[in-house]
């Protein structure tokens, strides 16, 4: 096969590009460029898609011996995942830029874009793997399952892929621990085996949210509302600043206040308001989720699963079905409540750990008298 390695100069994309060239593929390394204004070298691991990527990227290809490319995709990646971060956050929402990213960059423009260039596939240093079966027409299936290494498994932000997609993706690194990657990059004589792992959002390379959202949005005061009373026991600079379930920066008298912590239990977008309350008020047992995306079929009827709402968070127990009047939209009932789940956010499904698909939450509720976890 002609494959299209996408190369974003750490270790783990070096080594998927190796391991296609070793099995037997025609290999090109390809560097997204995702921004206009990359930093010329990284301050620290956070961040990534900096010249220096580049630089490091090019020199493994050179030393594969396979051509090398940077595409730029900063006009779409502005729009399709930092605009689109700005807007949700706006809306009161909490995004998954990475999910994003995956869906409308890498296997979105990118496979695209290969495809159109008479590439066959698109290989990426991500922790997942796919499993292929025979299908009941005879016909082989792929699935997304995940990695072997539970810790950097990353089927989570790969759960919007669909048939199609996984048709034309390898994850060549899904069988393999992330202490052996770096080991066998070493063995190749790779100068990126030792490079740190690059983490948060990439787009935001100081970790500051808050504050790379405020410099987009400018400062927006509002009242903090205490959920049960409609007390206001504070103020605010944006309400887009906020998310359900944290705690810290809440900026609160706590002299006002009982001993018990106080968490965002709901943010306002429409009147700017951002709601307070003791953990009690975080535990969700119904998800109702929009956009949904199937790595396959999409299940009929009500199935048992597994729903995870974080990256790398717990998968809990759950049962769910497809909305009879609309196809995209999915409801999760959890077997116990949950704390911390916020509009915005991705659940995504398993079956054991096969990828059943994922989708966007659009609202939560209250169905059980459990107790919350």
């Amino acid at each position: 096969m002609r494959v299209v390695a996408a190369m974003s100069g750490g270790v783990d994309s070096a080594v998927a590009a190796a391991r296609m060239l070793d099995a037997g593929h025609e290999v090109v390394g390809v560097h997204l460029a995702l921004s206009r204004s990359a930093a010329t070298l990284r301050e620290s691991a956070r961040g990534c898609c900096t010249i220096e990527d580049a630089g490091d990227a090019r020199r493994v290809a050179d030393r594969l011996g396979i051509p090398f490319y940077v595409w730029d995709m900063a006009e779409r990646f502005q729009r399709d995942v930092m605009e689109d971060f700005v807007a949700e956050y706006q809306a009161g929402r909490t995004p998954n830029p990475c999910l994003r990213c995956n869906e409308s960059i890498k296997f979105a423009a990118l496979l695209d874009r290969a495809l159109a260039l008479g590439f066959d596939a698109v290989a990426t240093g991500h922790y997942a793997q796919i499993v292929e079966r025979d299908g009941a027409d005879g016909e082989v299936v792929r699935e997304l399952h995940r990695a072997v290494d539970a810790a950097k498994d990353q089927s989570y932000v790969l759960g919007v892929l669909d048939d199609e997609q996984l048709a034309r993706a390898f994850f060549p690194l899904g069988d393999t621990t992330k202490p052996r990657i770096r080991e066998e990059a070493a063995a190749r004589g790779f100068s990126v085996a030792k490079k740190p792992d690059s983490y948060d959002i990439c787009f935001i390379a100081d970790g500051d949210t808050r504050g790379w959202l405020t410099s987009r949005l400018g400062e927006q005061p509002g009242e903090m509302v205490d959920a049960v009373s409609g007390e206001v026991v504070g103020e605010h600079r944006g309400s887009y600043g906020f998310t359900v379930g944290q705690r810290r920066g809440l900026g609160l008298d706590r002299s006002s206040l009982d001993a018990e912590p106080r968490y965002v239990v709901g943010v306002e977008a429409s009147t700017n308001r951002v709601l307070i309350g003791t953990q009690d008020l975080l535990g969700v047992d119904v998800i109702e989720a929009d956009h949904a995306r199937w790595c396959g079929a999409a299940p009929v009827g009500e199935v048992r699963v597994g729903a995870q709402v974080r990256a790398h968070g717990e998968e809990y127990p759950a049962k769910a079905w497809v909305d009879e009047h609309d196809p995209e939209v999915v409801h999760v009932r959890l077997d116990s409540r949950i704390r911390g789940v916020a509009p915005g956010q991705s659940v995504v499904l398993y079956d054991g750990t096969r990828v059943v698909g994922s989708a966007t939450i659009a609202s939560t509720d209250r169905a059980s008298v459990t107790s919350p976890r």
